[in-house]
């Protein structure tokens, strides 16, 4: 008996091209039961932030974010929990923090530390989860994000973009 909710969703900063390639690459390898539910992404607000019903209002924010696209830079990969893996932030946390506040429209947010999974350790542990493995991936990456996306989950099934805005402005709607 699956105990996962019915319906999630979260609002999203998806990897762009061409790095989107290269990690998910990556994460397949690390974890491919994670890489098979959605692509390489930063979670910038979770499902308990975000209402259903406010859909609307968070997508209009996002349309009015005046400061452009975020810039994040991730560090080596760093294990989490047993075999999780992840790529911290290490610059850009500052920026990404701004956004959140803008969002969620208060300055007392819980502080949510940018990353990208790479795996997660709900999943099982992947044979070629191994350190050489994590480490082909560099010491340093620089990603700059210039949407936002609404994505959905029902149950266990693979997350999808149910619309994604430009920062600043112009609707991408869904793929």
């Amino acid at each position: 008996m699956s105990t996962a909710p019915a319906s999630r969703q979260q609002l999203t900063l998806f990897v762009p091209a061409p790095w989107q390639t290269s990690i998910d690459a990556l994460r397949r390898r690390l974890d491919p039961v994670q890489a098979s539910l959605i692509a390489a992404h930063v979670t910038l607000c979770r499902e308990d932030e975000i209402s259903p019903t406010d859909r609307d209002e968070f997508l209009e924010r996002v349309r009015s974010w005046t400061h452009g696209p975020i810039r994040l830079t991730f560090g080596a990969p760093e294990l989490f929990r047993g075999h999780g893996v992840l790529l911290p932030c290490t610059e850009g946390g500052d920026q990404f923090q701004r956004l959140r506040q803008w969002l969620l429209q208060s300055q007392t947010v819980r502080v949510h530390r940018a990353h990208l999974t790479l795996a997660h350790p709900r999943n099982p542990q992947s044979a070629e989860n191994t350190a050489a493995v994590r480490n082909a991936c560099g010491r340093s990456t620089a990603l700059e994000f210039p949407t936002v996306a609404l994505i959905v989950q029902q149950g266990n099934a693979r997350w999808r973009i149910a619309q994604e805005e430009r920062l600043g402005g112009g609707t991408r709607g869904p793929p």
